[in-house]
């Protein structure tokens, strides 16, 4: 029966190998103040969605509990702001690594080979966000001739989600595109150094 320091000590090396990609060191100095700025804004603009969700859902339980009539407009408030929430989350997730995905081997993986794979990965993403943009924009323009059911809002607003949630995706990427890339060449400058002391020492 392992002790119970043990078995915490196993529970974090559990927790280091899926988070194995956050180790890869991220932009310091004024970029990476903004980024982190960038990263509580949207944080904040998600959380107010979700928190409007809440508020919409508990007025339309509240309009069928104690009112003569349940506002109509709650149901579909909640599925845009819904929409949104997503889309102003996507960049900080894939900041934080937070995305689903298959982690196998990463902790398997040494810190240059992490820094590579994080590189690969947001190389794809944003690639295929960046194909993806013009036709969100397309799609968005698509909504300029209607209005929400019941809010009356020019759907071009609601479609425009998806010209957000790619930009952001490409941005994010192309964050974790270079600090991936920093990261490799700072590893494979720092290896060179060693090499150098150590031939120099022999």
């Amino acid at each position: 029966m392992p002790s119970p320091d043990q078995q915490a000590h196993r529970e974090q090396q559990i927790v280091e190998g899926l988070e194995a990609l956050s180790t890869v060191p991220r932009l310091g100095g004024a970029v990476g103040r903004a980024i982190g700025w960038l990263d509580r804004l949207f944080t904040a603009l998600a959380t107010l969605a979700l928190v409007g969700i809440a508020g919409a859902v508990l007025l339309q339980i509240a309009g069928r509990l104690f009112l003569p009539f349940s506002p109509a407009w709650t149901e579909e408030l909640s599925r845009y702001l819904f929409i949104y929430m997503v889309a102003l989350s996507a960049g900080v997730v894939i900041r934080q690594n937070r995305h689903v995905n298959v982690e196998l081997f990463h902790h398997w993986l040494g810190p240059r080979a992490r820094a590579a794979f994080q590189a690969l990965v947001c190389l794809l993403v944003g690639g295929f966000a960046l194909v993806v943009l013009p036709y969100a924009w397309v799609y968005a323009q698509n909504g300029a001739w209607q209005t929400s059911p019941t809010l009356k809002v020019p759907m071009l607003y609601i479609f425009f989600s998806t010209v957000v949630l790619f930009a952001l995706v490409l941005l994010y990427s192309a964050i974790g595109l270079v600090e991936g890339l920093v990261a490799l060449w700072r590893g494979a400058s720092r290896s060179d150094t060693e090499a150098t002391e150590t031939s120099s020492w022999k």
